[in-house]
């Protein structure tokens, strides 16, 4: 995603896989220090399935022992650390918001509009070898920081070391901060990091679903942890597939005794989230919303966009039987937002190419028979690019990317190795435009393929394939798409090693007037 759009995918720290990245990391960070000799960074490091700060440290060098000495043991994950955060009372706090994913086909994203702001306990400073061990100043979790001493447990919202996301808000706005921005700053970064997740999801989801036939409801609650820079730019930390949420905490009242209290700031904001999440699933729900929808349009169709929790909302306050119940707290942004982002779903695009040629039902990677039937079926294959090459091709990418996976000795072509020989081939074929432009031109080339294939079995009376359909892409039309899987949202490295070619271009110039007559641009 970060290869494919820079500019967007610019919202979380540079981040890499240990140990399989450990020498793209050393050589990353030479690299910039010989470009930048002022640049003295720090790095934070996250132990693999590590949960609630256990093993986090900061590191300044990529030398550091600790690293070398237990990576093989047990993986870990390195990020740039954020050495200019945003404080209040010259703390350092980080921001948990709940996001409902309540389907990914099609895509509906709802996001909790009020989250939990986390305190560390002792005042910040920029860090250094003699603040390094400090976790109370440098982590803002708070498994870690509820055993300081200046841990304040508050039964306001407003105060204490975990407030109200809204408390920190609007703080913000009486110092005069444009706290709209900060809100839309933050949406637009959830909206990309789960299109950037959603290809894979795709995959799995095809598993347990079948395609064209009914299945079961399925949603998700993510946390993301999200921290404010200096200049109150968002930045992702991490998306936490299975958030807490306990609404009590330990509290010590004698010697060794301990007991739960109810903590009133994770009542507020998680009780919310878990009422409206069963609200909105809830299969009644539908018929209230289209019946309201329906209502307000009529009464007033003013050209704003009614969304679901919207109508919701109107339906329920219309009704006696639930008249009692507070608003939806869930906001619903995508597809609400769907024209501001449908092109970046080209990489939904691509998992429906490969999902179409997986093969086998339940199978996760693409075998040799399945990329050669694509690279056929596609009509990529040509005198620069014979059948010999695409296997050599296959054979590479496969194999490097199932090394970086940590999947030494496996075969099979995962979404991510199908995405590089995309990205490979887009490169050879179209070499003269912006690496965004020759995906999209492959990606389109493909698909009117398989439009024309589906075509001509539809009109010969064959039994269409039950695999998913694939329709050819109108940007103004939306559509549903989209690390925590890190390698979809890093720089996805294309091979250099091949050579391949575009088709003859009287070949592509009619492929190009076919498209073209059929509304592609």
């Amino acid at each position: 995603m970060q290869e494919l759009f820079p500019d967007e995918y610019k919202f979380y720290p540079r981040s890499w896989i240990l140990p399989e990245e450990y020498q793209h990391f050393v050589d990353q960070v030479r690299l910039s220090k010989e470009n930048d000799s002022s640049w003295k960074p720090t790095f934070i490091v996250k132990p693999d399935g590590g949960s609630q700060g256990d093993g986090i440290y900061l590191i300044k060098d990529s030398s550091d022992i600790r690293i070398m000495s237990s990576l093989h043991s047990k993986p870990a994950v390195v990020q740039e650390y954020i050495s200019k955060p945003f404080l209040i009372d010259r703390l350092k706090f980080d921001i948990r918001l709940y996001v409902l994913l309540k389907s990914i086909d099609p895509l509906e994203i709802y996001i909790a509009k009020d989250g939990l702001s986390r305190f560390c306990t002792e005042p910040y400073q920029e860090p250094n070898s003699r603040n390094f061990h400090r976790v109370f100043m440098h982590l803002t979790n708070y498994s870690l920081n509820v055993h300081s001493g200046n841990f304040v447990h508050s039964d306001s919202a407003n105060t204490g070391s975990k407030r109200t996301f809204s408390s920190i808000l609007a703080k913000l706005s009486l110092r005069g901060y444009d706290v709209k921005k900060v809100w839309s700053d933050i949406i637009t970064l959830v909206i990309r990091a789960i299109i950037a997740l959603i290809p894979e999801l795709k995959v799995y989801h095809q598993i347990y679903i079948p395609p064209g036939k009914p299945g079961p409801t399925c949603f998700q609650i993510l946390g993301f942890d999200i921290l404010l820079m200096k200049n109150l730019k968002p930045v992702l930390l991490e998306v936490n597939a299975n958030p807490s949420m306990r609404i009590e905490h330990e509290q010590e009242i004698a010697p060794g005794v301990f007991e739960y209290v109810p903590s009133p700031v994770d009542e507020e904001v998680k009780v919310a989230v878990i009422r409206d999440t069963l609200r909105l699933i809830d299969p009644t729900f539908k018929k209230n919303v289209s019946q309201t929808q329906s209502t307000e349009y009529s009464a007033e169709n003013d050209g704003e966009d009614t969304t679901e929790s919207d109508a919701q909302s109107k339906a329920e306050a219309s009704s006696g039987a639930v008249q009692n119940w507070p608003p939806l707290c869930l906001k619903q942004v995508f597809p609400k937002y769907t024209r501001q982002f449908s092109y970046l779903l080209i990489v939904e695009r691509i998992a429906l190419l490969f999902i179409r040629f997986l093969g086998i039902k339940g199978t996760l990677k693409l075998g040799p028979t399945g990329f050669r039937t694509f690279i056929r079926t596609c009509k990529l294959s040509n005198s620069n690019l014979p059948m010999a090459s695409v296997d050599i091709l296959y054979i590479d990418i496969a194999r490097r990317w199932n090394i970086i996976r940590g999947e030494r000795g496996e075969s099979g072509m995962c979404l991510q190795a199908f995405m590089d020989a995309i990205f490979h081939m887009a490169h050879r074929r179209y070499k003269s435009q912006p690496l965004r432009e020759q995906v999209e031109a492959l990606v389109n080339f493909c698909e009117y393929q398989l439009e024309a294939l589906d075509e001509k079995h539809f009109l010969h009376n064959r039994t269409p394939d039950l695999k998913p359909s694939l329709t050819m892409y109108h940007p103004e039309r939306p559509r549903s798409g989209a690390v925590s899987n890190v390698h979809l949202l890093n720089r996805m490295s294309t091979s250099n090693r091949l050579l391949t070619s575009s088709l003859p271009v009287s070949m592509e110039k009619q492929h190009v007037k076919s498209m073209n007559r059929r509304g592609i641009s």
